[in-house]
C-alpha cells in the first residue's frame, strides 16, 4: 500500500514543478470513503483507524452514543485531546462545511469595510441562496454573515473573487487548509458544492473548526441569529442562521451544517459549558440527522472528558511568514486532482447544496473587484503541495 503522508521536505524540492502539476486533467474518481492512515497520521497513529476509536481505559466513562454518521470527531478545543473518533482520515465531500475553510482564510485577509462587485460567476451559482445581482456592490462583511448564516453559495464565490481573481481566493483556501495541517483537504468550491476532486476529512473540519474559535469577527458571524442583507437598492432578504444549535443547545458557540445528495449531511458544531470547549464535526449523515448526532456526541463530550484517555490529538498550524504579494495563478479547481478509487458508489456531483430553493437571478457580466492585496507566493506554492498530496493512491487495507 502506497504510503500517503509524503515527507515534507521531498514535497518543498519538487514545488515549482507540482504547482505546474496541479492544473492538470481531473480523474473521474468520487472523493467519498475512507482509506487507512497508516503510523504517521497526522494528529496521532490511533487516528489512522477507520473504525470507532475511542479509549475508555478503566475510567468507568460511558459509552460513546451511536451516531449515523461515516466519519466523525469530538475534540477538546483548547487541549487539542482527540476524545473519540470515526474514520477520522476517511476523505468525504464537505458540503458546506467546507465554507468554515473560505471564511477562515479569508476574513484575516479582507477588509470588512470594503465592497467587490458581484460578478456573471458569483450569480450564476446555483443555487445563489441570497440573490447577488451581477454588476452591484456587495460590502464583504455582509457577504461573511450571509456565508454562514444561510450558506449562500454565490457569496462565496463573490468572496473568493475579492482575493482578486476567482483562482487568487482559491489558492489562498487551500493553502491555508496546508497552514492548518488540514492535509485531507482539497477546496474546489469555495462554498463546498459537490465537485471532482475535492474533499476533506473529520479531523481536517476539526482542525478548521478549533482556527475558527480564534478569530472573533468569524464567531460574530457565525452566531447571528438574523439579519439583513441588501441585495440592491429596492431589495433586502432576512438571514436566519441555519445552524440550530445555537438556539437548541446550552452552551452552543457556533457550527456550520452542509447538504449535498452526493455527501449528505455533514455538520460542524462548537460549544462551551463550564471553562471546556468542545468541537463536533460529522461526515456523511442521514439527512436531518446531523443536530441531533452532535448533541449526543457533545453530551458524550462533556461527560468524558478528563475521563477517557484521549486517542490523537489537533495538531498545531505551521509557522509561516507574512504574505506580501499577488502573484498571479490558475484556478485551483484545475488542479485539484483526486485519484483514489471509489470504495463504493455514490450519487452523482452537482447537487443542490443547502436547504434553501434557489432564486433565479440577473446573470449579467460585472467584474469583481479587488478589495485587499497583500499575499505571497508562499501560498500558492503550499497549495501546490497540497495539490500534489491527492494526486498520491490511497489504497484500502
Amino acid at each position: 500500500m502506497p504510503d500517503r503522508f509524503i515527507p515534507r521536505a521531498a514535497l518543498a524540492v519538487a514545488a515549482a514543478a507540482l504547482a505546474a502539476a496541479a492544473v492538470g486533467a481531473p480523474a473521474a474518481v468520487a472523493a467519498t470513503s475512507a482509506g487507512t492512515g497508516g503510523p504517521q497520521a497526522i494528529g496521532g497513529a490511533q487516528l489512522s483507524g477507520r473504525g470507532v476509536i475511542v479509549d475508555y481505559g478503566s475510567s468507568g466513562a460511558r459509552k460513546l452514543p451511536d451516531v449515523k454518521a461515516s466519519a466523525f470527531v469530538i475534540a477538546d478545543a483548547d487541549t487539542g485531546q482527540v476524545l473519540a473518533a470515526k474514520d477520522p482520515h476517511g476523505w468525504y465531500r464537505p458540503a458546506s462545511t467546507l465554507k468554515m475553510l473560505t471564511a477562515v482564510s479569508l476574513i484575516p485577509l479582507l477588509n470588512p469595510n470594503a465592497t467587490v462587485v458581484a460578478s456573471k460567476q458569483a450569480t450564476s451559482v446555483s443555487p445563489n441562496v441570497v440573490g447577488l445581482i451581477s454588476g452591484h456592490a456587495y460590502k464583504i462583511s455582509d457577504l461573511f454573515t450571509a456565508l454562514l448564516t444561510i450558506s449562500a453559495n454565490d457569496a462565496a464565490v463573490a468572496l473568493a473573487q475579492a482575493a482578486g481573481s476567482f483562482g487568487k481566493g482559491m489558492a489562498l483556501i487551500n493553502a491555508e487548509a496546508r497552514h492548518l495541517q488540514a492535509d485531507d483537504t482539497v477546496a474546489v468550491e469555495p462554498n463546498g458544492l459537490d465537485a471532482t476532486g475535492q474533499h476533506t476529512s473529520a479531523n481536517d473540519m476539526a482542525l478548521i473548526a478549533r482556527q475558527a474559535l480564534r478569530l472573533p469577527a468569524f464567531l460574530k458571524y457565525d452566531q447571528t441569529i438574523t439579519a439583513t442583507f441588501p441585495v440592491s437598492k429596492k431589495k433586502s432578504v432576512s438571514l436566519y442562521n441555519q445552524n440550530s444549535l445555537l438556539t437548541s443547545y446550552r452552551g452552543a458557540i457556533g457550527g456550520k451544517i452542509g447538504w449535498t445528495s452526493a455527501a449528505g449531511a455533514t455538520y460542524v458544531g462548537m460549544a462551551r459549558r463550564n471553562g471546556v470547549t468542545l468541537i463536533v464535526t460529522l461526515l456523511h449523515c442521514p439527512a436531518l440527522t446531523e443536530i441531533d448526532s452532535a448533541k449526543s456526541l457533545l453530551n458524550w463530550g462533556f461527560a468524558a472528558d478528563g475521563k477517557v484517555a484521549p486517542v490523537g490529538t489537533l495538531v498545531s498550524a505551521l509557522h509561516s511568514a507574512a504574505p506580501a504579494s499577488t502573484p498571479q495563478v490558475r484556478s485551483a479547481a484545475a488542479g485539484a486532482v483526486d485519484r483514489r478509487a471509489a470504495a463504493r458508489p455514490r450519487a452523482a456531483a452537482g447537487a443542490v447544496d443547502g436547504r434553501a430553493a434557489a432564486r433565479p437571478q440577473a446573470a449579467a457580466s460585472g467584474p469583481s473587484t479587488l478589495t485587499t492585496a497583500g499575499y505571497s507566493s508562499v501560498g500558492i506554492l503550499a497549495a501546490g503541495l497540497g495539490f500534489a498530496y491527492t494526486r498520491r493512491q490511497r489504497s484500502r487495507a
